[in-house]
C-alpha cells in the first residue's frame, strides 16, 4: 500500500512537464488541500477544545507544573505580552476542580481529541490517503494530545536551553519541533508513510513553528495591548484566533509542501521513496 500509493504520486509529478517549475507543483498542492480553510478549522479546534484542556490541566496539576504552563505560555506569546487574565484564568483552581470534577476531566480530555482528529485529516488529505477507522486511530488521538501537552510545558525551558542559554535553546527547539512534527505525522497517519518520506514535511514544519513562534514574541505584546485597549477583554479572543490561524497555515503548509518534496527532485532517491520507473 504504502509503496503503490508513493509510486503513484512520483509518476504523477514525473508526467508534469518538465518546465513547470517546484514552486508551481507547491502552489498547487496547497490550492488542492484548500490551505486556508483547512488552517482556520485546525485553529478552530485548537481554540475549543484544546485550549479548554490547558486550563483543566492547570487546575488539577501540582504547582510546579502550573507554574511551568504559565512560563510556557509567556514564552510563546513574548515576555512583555500582557498575561495577566490568562494567568488568573490558570490559577483559578477552586473554581474549575468544583465545575469540572474526575468526570468533567475525562470529558474535556475526550472533547480535545477533536484537535487530533482535525490535524490527522490534515496530514490524510495532504498525503491523498483515505481516512483512517476510528478503532485505528482512537489511541493515537490520545497519545498525541499527551505528547501535544508535553511539548507545550517544555517551551519554556527550551527558550532557555535548560540553562544553556538562547543559541542552545534555538538549536533544542528545532530539533525538538522537527521530532514532534515527525512523529505526528507517523501516528496520525497510523504508519501508513514510511519515517523517511515524512521527514521533509517534519523539518519544513518544525523550523516553520520555531520561526513562527519567535518572531511572535517581537510582534505579538504589542498586537495584544492594542487589541486589549480597543476591545477590552474580546481583545484576548481576537488575538488568540489570529495567532492561532497564522500557526496553523504554518503547519498544513509544511506538511503539505513537505509531500511535494518527499516525490520531487533527488529526494525520492535520499528517502527511498520509489520512483515513477519502480514497480509499486
Amino acid at each position: 500500500m504504502k509503496r503503490k500509493q508513493l509510486g503513484q504520486w512520483a509518476r504523477t509529478a514525473k508526467e508534469m512537464p518538465r518546465r513547470t517549475p517546484v514552486i508551481g507543483r507547491m502552489l498547487g498542492r496547497l490550492i488542492s488541500v484548500n490551505w486556508m480553510d483547512a488552517s482556520a478549522r485546525l485553529a478552530a479546534q485548537t481554540f475549543l477544545a484544546a485550549l479548554p484542556l490547558l486550563i483543566v490541566m492547570a487546575a488539577f496539576a501540582p504547582k510546579p507544573v502550573k507554574d511551568l504552563l504559565t512560563n510556557s505560555v509567556q514564552a510563546m506569546l513574548g515576555k512583555d505580552a500582557p498575561v495577566d487574565d490568562i494567568e488568573n484564568t490558570l490559577a483559578a483552581q477552586g473554581a474549575t476542580k468544583e465545575a469540572y470534577g474526575a468526570v468533567g476531566v475525562v470529558v474535556t480530555l475526550l472533547s480535545a481529541t477533536a484537535l487530533s482528529r482535525a490535524l490527522q485529516s490534515v496530514c490524510e488529505r495532504c498525503w491523498e490517503l483515505p481516512k483512517a477507522g476510528a478503532r485505528m486511530a482512537a489511541w493515537r488521538w490520545l497519545a498525541w494530545l499527551l505528547g501535544w501537552l508535553a511539548a507545550v510545558l517544555l517551551q519554556a525551558p527550551l527558550r532557555h536551553g535548560f540553562g544553556g542559554g538562547p543559541l542552545l535553546g534555538v538549536l533544542l527547539s528545532v530539533v525538538t519541533a522537527v521530532l514532534l512534527w515527525w512523529w505526528t505525522q507517523h501516528l496520525l497517519l497510523g504508519a501508513r508513510i514510511g519515517w523517511l518520506p515524512l521527514l521533509p514535511g517534519a523539518v519544513l514544519t518544525g523550523v516553520g513553528m520555531v520561526v513562527f513562534v519567535y518572531l511572535s514574541g517581537l510582534f505579538m505584546p504589542a498586537t495584544m495591548k492594542r487589541s486589549i485597549a480597543q476591545f477590552g477583554s474580546l481583545g484576548y479572543v481576537f488575538t488568540a484566533l489570529s495567532w492561532l490561524i497564522t500557526g496553523c497555515c504554518v503547519i498544513v503548509a509544511g506538511v503539505a509542501l513537505g509531500q511535494v518534496t518527499a516525490v520531487s527532485g533527488p529526494f525520492p532517491r535520499w528517502l527511498g521513496t520509489p520512483t515513477a520507473d519502480e514497480e509499486p
